[in-house]
């Protein structure tokens, strides 16, 4: 039997199955940033994940980056995301709530007039998605060291929120162009003070928000997502494989229940280089097929592998992998799609089929 269908222990939990399901954004909430109806049936549909990581979920109004996406914040949202974990434990499903803060990949139309944060006032090129449609990006405005304790404390408080909500876990978004990789990437960081310079001040914003949120949650329900290179949202870095090879070194011996590391575009392959720095659970994401992530698990490059469009599209992913069925195309004009079913939760599953 392929080791994808074999358990392994994430963390505090052990996954029936080494297919989890990565976070993507929907864009399927209410403006006020609450789940409805249909993310419950979304997240049940795919239940039979060996685990699920929700879309990214703000830990505070100011970490909004777009339109009709969830946080973690109000009472009103713990109540939304409260139902889903509720019905995905009660098929059998393992849920954590992936935090992300968007920093300066934002607007003040997303943010009550507000202007974005970010750890230097530098503009990224490109546009968001705000009420009125796409807007150019502006100048952010650069944290204080008071407000960057602040934006700390609130990824722990929404870590308390997500485990008071029911949920098995966190994961600390630090990919994507977003806060955590601003901090950490040379191009978006200019600070002189203990945040950062050297990789290692660099560094500090996204260890703190770690410890912050293990303090709440227990380290061994606490992920990270890492994606090198990536360079999206505007975001580079002078240094790439110092700056990850020391932000992972970091992470030892602290009883993570996984590094999430997903590469897209780059020629490194940074899993050779950082796998055997991380001393627990493993998982790779990327483009992969169930060929090559049944390779990587073979090989012992990974301990789970990590799929978006594909559990997106098939509710049922292990099951089709299973049986080898067909698998249904996802329907990228639905990806982030205003609040409908359609492209969301309408994908047949096989009995459906």
């Amino acid at each position: 039997m392929s080791q994808l269908f074999t358990p392994v222990r994430i963390g505090r939990h052990i996954a029936p199955n080494r297919l989890v399901m990565a976070p993507m954004t929907r864009s399927r909430a209410d403006a006020k940033g609450v789940p409805g109806d249909m993310t419950v049936t979304y997240y049940t549909q795919r239940a039979s994940a060996g685990l699920i990581i929700t879309e990214g979920v703000f830990p505070s109004a100011l970490g909004k980056g777009y339109v009709n996406t969830p946080g973690m914040e109000t009472e009103a949202q713990v109540a939304g995301w409260k139902r889903v974990t509720e019905a995905v434990h009660a098929r059998g499903g393992r849920i954590f709530m992936q935090l992300m803060h968007c920093g300066r990949i934002s607007h003040p139309s997303l943010l009550d007039g507000a202007t974005p944060v970010a750890p230097s006032a530098i503009k990224p090129e490109g546009q968001a998605w705000t009420p009125a449609g796409q807007a150019d990006f502006v100048t952010p405005r650069e944290l204080t060291l008071a407000e960057i304790a602040g934006v700390i404390d609130d990824y722990r408080q929404a870590t308390r929120r997500a485990i008071d909500a029911g949920f098995d876990g966190v994961e600390l978004h630090a990919a994507s162009g977003y806060l955590p990789e601003q901090f950490l990437s040379s191009a978006s960081n200019h600070r002189q003070d203990q945040y950062g310079g050297s990789v290692k001040g660099r560094a500090r914003f996204v260890l703190e928000a770690l410890a912050a949120m293990a303090a709440e949650a227990g380290a061994d329900r606490v992920g990270i997502k890492i994606s090198p290179e990536m360079n999206y949202n505007s975001i580079t870095d002078a240094a790439p494989q110092e700056t990850y090879t020391y932000l992972v070194d970091q992470l030892r011996g602290q009883g993570l229940a996984y590094l999430h590391v997903a590469l897209f575009g780059t020629t490194v392959d940074y899993h050779a280089m950082l796998r055997p720095r991380f001393d627990g659970t493993y998982l790779i994401g990327g483009g992969l097929t169930q060929d090559s992530a049944a390779a990587l698990l073979a090989d012992g490059k990974a301990d789970a592998t990590v799929f978006g469009s594909a559990f997106l599209a098939n509710p049922d992913l292990p099951e089709r992998f299973r049986q080898g069925a067909a698998l249904n195309a996802p329907d990228r004009n639905t990806f982030f799609a205003p609040p409908t079913a359609k492209g969301y939760i309408d994908y047949p599953a096989l009995a459906e089929a």
